[in-house]
This record gives structure tokens, sequence and C-alpha cells, in this order.
């Protein structure tokens, strides 16, 4: 999937707004002793909002740090305990939408985001997590009203990257280029955490190979790794470039290496990819079921991670039922176009083309330009025997992004050609 419709891509520069963890002492030090510091003092004093509030700061990071979305259920408690001693304590509200909204709890990420503005109209986080929870459920007029109070405060990184996954969803990919440079640029200016820098240098590489620039990509992709080593969306992405230019013992090196930091189901997914395109079949067999695994792991993992598992069924054409029902779930939860895009490609799969093909026109209707999406619309007109309709959406995605997936993208040329073949 696009870079912009993954939730917990866009937790990272949520959770890098969270100031560091900073005891009472004032020197900063890690999440786990910053845990045990609050609660100990909690255990003192019960009634300390500010210590609450400190606590449910640390169990982010410690969420960013290990990826374990208990964390966030912990981070959670925290900080309704903050507001139930201070209820006007517009930073724990603000830090309790971050983290409803990484919870998929969109309706509750804007409805504490509003009550952090009620107390303090001028907190510009409190914008920008209001606009992503109404980006998450396709309300993009209230996002890009939410992103623009954010930036009449302030048009730093945090509200520029924001601003830039707006314009990407709408297809405007050079004006989120544009944007995510000057977030770069007023990051390193400003003594942004090297993490947020990083997050914007790798979205910003994600965005070049969306349009098939793979020397950009790759630029970007080291930027990140220079920036903050060993970050391991960075690490992803240049696996996937590697693979693009078909390294593909380069691709697994770097793929294993991220998976060695937070295994993310998408990253699995694409590791696996490259093995089957290499034949090593029992090892992709092994990343396949780590998607699943991961993706089931508990309550909150099935919720979060809804779209990737319903995309990898219906990419894979296993467990389409599944597909389709995680589908009809996450859009539930989303109904951006992505959500929307989920729903076509497993209805496809499915067998249930005529569906498909009003779901897809939902997913494009916002003017994304994603070789997958149009990648997609064309299968789906073929499928439907709509051979014109079909050569447009192929020809547009090949153009846009001959690399946009291992497997699809030779699919995407064998049927544009067979396509192509029945016209004079």
């Amino acid at each position: 999937m696009h870079a912009w419709s993954r939730l917990l891509v866009v937790v990272l520069v949520l959770g890098s707004l969270v100031a560091p963890v900073t005891p009472v002492g004032g020197q900063e030090t890690t999440p786990d002793s910053a845990i045990a510091l609050y609660q100990r003092m909690l255990r003192r004093n019960p009634r300390d909002g500010r210590a609450y509030f400190r606590l449910g700061d640390a169990y982010v990071q410690k969420n960013r740090e290990s990826g374990d979305v208990a964390y966030l259920a912990l981070a959670e408690q925290s900080l309704r305990q903050a507001l139930a001693v201070e209820p006007e304590y517009a930073d724990a509200a603000r830090h309790l939408a971050f983290v409803l909204y990484s919870r998929h709890d969109f309706d509750g990420a804007a409805r504490e985001a509003q009550r952090a503005l009620a107390i303090n109209e001028r907190d510009a986080h409190a914008w920008g997590v209001l606009g992503d929870a109404r980006l998450e459920v396709g309300r993009y007029d209230d996002a890009r009203a939410a992103y623009e109070r954010m930036l009449q405060l302030g048009q730093d990184l945090h509200a520029l990257v924001r601003r830039a996954g707006l314009k990407s969803v709408q297809g405007d990919v050079e004006g989120a280029i544009a944007d995510l440079t000057r977030a770069i640029d007023e990051g390193r200016a400003s003594g942004r955490p090297r993490e947020s820098v990083a997050w914007a240098q790798w979205q910003l590489g994600t965005e070049h190979f969306s349009v098939g620039d793979l020397g950009r990509a790759e630029a970007s992709y080291a930027a990140a790794l220079v920036t903050f080593p060993g970050y391991y969306r960075a690490t992803a992405g240049l696996a996937q470039v590697r693979a693009a230019q078909k390294q593909f013992e380069a691709a697994i090196e770097l793929y294993q290496r991220s998976l060695g930091v937070i295994p993310l189901p998408e990253t699995a997914a694409a590791l696996g990819d490259v093995y089957t395109v290499i034949g090593r079949h029992e090892e992709a067999a092994r990343q396949y079921a780590l998607v699943e695994y991961v993706g089931r792991l508990d309550r909150v993992n099935k919720i979060l991670y809804n779209r990737e598992l319903s995309f990898f069924f219906a990419n894979h054409g296993v467990k389409v039922d599944d597909a389709l029902a995680l589908a009809r779930a996450e859009l539930e939860l989303r109904q951006d176009v992505y959500a929307h895009d989920v729903l076509a490609w497993a209805l496809y799969r499915a067998g249930r083309h005529e569906e498909a093909r009003g779901a897809i026109e939902k997913a494009l209707r916002m003017g994304t330009r994603d070789a997958r999406l149009f990648y997609h619309a064309g299968m789906i007109h073929a499928a439907l025997d709509r051979v014109d309709d079909a050569l447009v959406y192929l020809r547009r995605a090949l153009a846009l992004n001959p690399h946009f997936d291992l497997l699809h993208a030779p699919q995407a040329e064998r049927t544009l050609a067979r396509l192509e073949a029945r016209r004079p």
C-alpha cells in the first residue's frame, strides 16, 4: 500500500511530537527508567496528574522503540488517569488523542483533540491530530481545514509533513515532495528530533519511489539512515529499491535487518515476495506465515492490521474470504481511498467484479496517483471485459511506476500485452 495509507507510519510522526522523556531533574533518560521513576512517584502520590502524563508519555516512547502495541493501552490508561485528576490538562488530552488515533479509534482521537483545543485553541499539534483523524475516515475537507489551522500557527516539520500527506492522496505528488523537502530543511535548522527528520526523509524517498524515480528514492532513504542510523523504515525502503533494481541478495539482507528491529507485516510480505521471485519458496512461506502471525497476534493487532492482512491475502490470492471480511471491517473504521481500494481488490479476488468496480471508483475519486490503484482498476475492468478502460489504467500504472510491485508489475505487463493483442 502507499505509505500515506499506513496508519502506523503516521504514528511515528505523532510519536516524535511527544516530548523526550525528561524526569524531574531535567536530564533525558530511557523509556524504561522513566516508566520506573513515574511509577514510584505515583505510588507515593496517586493524585499527581503530571506524573500520570509523563508516565503515559514514556509508554508512548516505549511503543515507538519496541513496536509493542500493548504499551499504547498502558499509555491510554495513564493519560486518562491524568485527565481524571486534572480535567483541564490540555497536554494530556492531546497525547490521549495521539494514542487513540494510533489504536484506530478515530472518533475518540478527534474528540480528545477537540477537548484539547477547547482548552487551548493555539495547540498546533492538537490541530494536527484532529486533521489526521479526519484524514483516516475520508473527511478530506475537514482534514485540510485542521491542517491549515496548524500551518497558521507555524510551518514546521510536523505541519508540513501532514500537508504533504494530504497532497499525496489528492494526486499532487510534486507538491508533496516540495513540502517534504521544506520539512526536512526546517527540521534540520530547528534541531527537531533526528527520528522526525529521518521520517520525513523516508517519506520523501517513498514519494520518489511512487513515481518510479529509483535514484532519488535511494538517496532519500540513504539520507534518513545517516540522520537516524538503523532506522528500520528507511532500511526497508532501501530494500525495496534494491529489489526493483534486481539486486535481490542485497534486498534480502536489508529487509532482514529491518525486520530485526520491528517485524511489520508489510516488510515480511515484501521479503517473502523477494524469495518467491528468486525461487526460494520455503523461505517465502516462512515470511508469509510471519505476516499473518503478527497481524493476528492479539486483539489490538487484529484491528491495527486489518488493511495489511486483507491486502496481503488478496495480493497473493489466498484466504479470499478472510481478505473480504477484513476489508469490510476496515471500511467500518476508515473510509479513505485506500480502504475502498483494499475492498475493491478483495472483491476482485472473490470474483465479484461489478462490486469491485464500484469500490475502485471510490478509491480513485480523489485523483490519487498510485500505480497500485491504477493496476487494480485495470485488472477489474479487464475482468469485466471493459478493454478500453483496462488499457487506460494498466498503461497509467506502468507509466507512473514500472516497479510498483515485485509480483504484480510483471502481471500488469502481461495483461496489457494480452489486451493490446486484441486490438487491431
